[in-house]
């Protein structure tokens, strides 16, 4: 395995969490997981965003950086690759949408800061899901906090991640989930466990092609 350190991104509801444990269990990886449900103001948030958004992309920033700082520091000598269902840079993605003008170049000062101390993946895996997929996948995992996020919302986040990918220089495999169901269908987790064993390549790859289960 040629990655040391993939992390897996995308929208909320996108399978990141699904993906990250299928890729831990078969290259026996470490699994670094977001811990969401820690977060004190993430209910308070979707019930009102503008008293709450600060506290709550403060609070994810913090353990997001404690999380992955004392993970990547420390030696692992039982597994050689490590997966992580987030990247540290999805801290400023979201402020960005949450946080209005004034209180989002006060948190981009912190995050520059905190950015720098954080070793980057070898590999982004981007998960790129339809709209109305990520309804259906919020739906069906039943989270309480999270039935009322709106079709716009999720369009937002959608296109600040579209922007990043474009901008950034990580090495990146964007995969069209439209019909992807990797939990389900073998056949569509080695189409993803291909193209991260073929030939290594620089900038972004592209994903896509998945038969309805």
């Amino acid at each position: 395995m040629q990655y040391r350190f993939i992390t897996i991104e995308g929208n909320i509801g996108a399978g990141k969490t699904t993906l990250s444990h299928l890729l831990a269990r078969h290259y026996n990886a470490r699994l670094i997981l977001e811990e969401f449900a820690d977060n004190p103001f993430l209910p308070k948030f979707y019930e009102n965003p503008q008293q709450f958004a600060f506290p709550l992309e403060l609070f994810f920033m913090a353990e997001r950086y404690k999380q992955l700082k004392e993970l990547l520091q420390q030696r692992d000598l039982f597994h050689s690759v490590t997966v992580s269902d987030y990247l540290f840079t999805k801290c400023l993605l979201f402020a960005k949408v949450n946080l209005p003008e004034d209180e989002f170049r006060l948190y981009q000062r912190l995050f520059d800061i905190i950015h720098q101390q954080i070793v980057q993946p070898d590999i982004l895996i981007y998960l790129h899901s339809p709209i109305a997929r990520l309804k259906d996948n919020i739906r069906r995992r039943n989270r309480e906090y999270e039935q009322n996020i709106s079709e716009s919302y999720l369009a937002d986040i959608q296109q600040t991640y579209t922007h990043y990918i474009r901008q950034h220089s990580v090495r990146t495999l964007i995969v069209d989930t439209t019909h992807a169901d990797f939990l389900a269908n073998e056949a569509h987790l080695q189409a993803v466990l291909a193209a991260l064993e073929g030939e290594s390549w620089e900038g972004q790859k592209y994903l896509d092609g998945f038969s309805p289960s």
